[in-house]
């Protein structure tokens, strides 16, 4: 009897000494790494994407679906020149684009021109034609800018938009945009810009050595009617 009673008073020691030692793991390693009471129960962890990085094109800011006011719509309009048919005339204070079909008629467009500072004039030819354009940032438009990204592979969201005509060996465009709620205002750094649908138009109705006029802000196109044919 002796020996049985000595025999469970070093069980219940063990017994007692196992719970003391189970007890400070568990405090030691609660704040570190919580262990589940049931191992095989234990839910997975979620694991967390990073945000991801978004680069801030050239004045593009983000928007939803516009309606483009009736003059800055795709039309047909009554526009006497001298110049040949196929030519563009880009009307920088009225932000149009012009190209002329020929019978004192012109394909008209509504487009987006350059902000106070940034609108240029002369007479340029479209040196190369682009579907889906890459864009790398000027290093000008860098130094002014320096979050833009160096380079952004084309597509749809692309500020180039849909489509791109080079204007000779200057950094000017005309190309798309996905901001078409800038369309009809001077907001880009020089650039001539439509919306997709209406770039994709011009495009396919163009070639290289197009021949491109821009007028300048203090002067308007030959004829400004917004007459329809």
């Amino acid at each position: 009897m002796f020996n049985s009673a000595k025999l469970n008073a070093k069980l219940v020691a063990a017994t007692l000494g196992a719970l003391t030692i189970g007890t400070l793991a568990l405090t030691s390693s609660a704040a570190a790494a919580p262990l589940p009471l049931f191992p095989f129960f234990a839910p997975q962890q979620q694991q967390y994407a990073p945000p991801p990085v978004q680069a801030a094109p050239d004045d593009e800011d983000a928007a939803g679906p516009h309606e483009l006011p009736a003059r800055l719509k795709r039309q047909v309009v009554n526009y006497p020149t001298r110049e040949a048919p196929g030519t563009i005339i880009i009307d920088t204070p009225n932000t149009y684009l012009y190209l002329i079909m020929g019978n004192g008629q012109a394909m008209r467009y509504g487009i987006g021109v350059g902000r106070e500072g940034f609108t240029w004039s002369g007479t340029q030819t479209i040196a190369k034609k682009a579907e889906w354009p890459d864009w790398t940032p000027p290093p000008e438009m860098i130094a002014r800018q320096p979050y833009l990204p160096r380079h952004m592979a084309g597509g749809p969201g692309n500020p180039l938009g849909a489509r791109a005509m080079y204007l000779g060996g200057t950094i000017y465009r005309i190309h798309g945009t996905n901001a078409p709620h800038t369309i009809g205002t001077r907001v880009s750094s020089g650039c001539l810009r439509l919306v997709n649908e209406d770039v994709i138009a011009l495009y396919n109705r163009v070639h290289v050595g197009t021949k491109v006029i821009v007028l300048p802000m203090d002067r308007r196109a030959d004829n400004a009617s917004d007459k329809r044919s």
